[in-house]
């Protein structure tokens, strides 16, 4: 998958998900302030619990906004070995079994997975720790990760 392509399905997909989101939103502030909703007692919490998730259902799609716009306007460049991977590169990574995954260092959107087994991409951030052992580094270099007390060493076999 080539970046221009990536960049539209990430696009497409936190577009999605505000959607999502933002009729979830609107569904539990109607039912924070529905009139049978009303607490007749201090155990009647139903419409207190759906305050709280309303609140936390817009504030989520705040961030899936502010990741989108962030989108919107990347710039994508090529890969420049003499700076390294930097935010906008899709990296190729190889385990020491011959393992390989593509991830893709954005600015935003962490943990989204674009495409299908094969032609999979995760987007990670350099808040990540394997987007910080990225940062930098070039085709051939090591990043290695401690996961549950287990190293895992991973090459960097391609990056545009």
């Amino acid at each position: 998958m080539d970046k221009a392509t990536l960049l539209q399905r990430i696009i497409a997909t936190l577009e999605h998900d505000a959607e999502v989101l933002r009729r979830a939103a609107q569904t539990a502030y109607e039912t924070a302030t529905a009139e049978e909703n009303i607490a007749e007692n201090k155990y009647d919490t139903l419409g207190l619990e759906a305050s709280y998730l309303a609140t936390g259902q817009a504030r989520r799609t705040t961030e899936i906004r502010q990741a989108l716009l962030t989108y919107q306007q990347l710039a994508l460049r090529h890969y420049d070995p003499a700076l390294g991977v930097q935010v906008g590169c899709l990296v190729r990574l190889e385990d020491e079994d011959g393992q390989q995954r593509q991830v893709f260092l954005g600015p935003e959107g962490a943990g989204l997975k674009i495409g299908d087994d094969d032609d999979r991409v995760t987007v990670i951030t350099p808040r990540a720790p394997l987007g910080q052992q990225l940062l930098g580094k070039r085709v051939d270099d090591e990043v290695s990760l401690v996961v549950n007390g287990v190293a895992q060493v991973q090459f960097i076999i391609a990056a545009s």
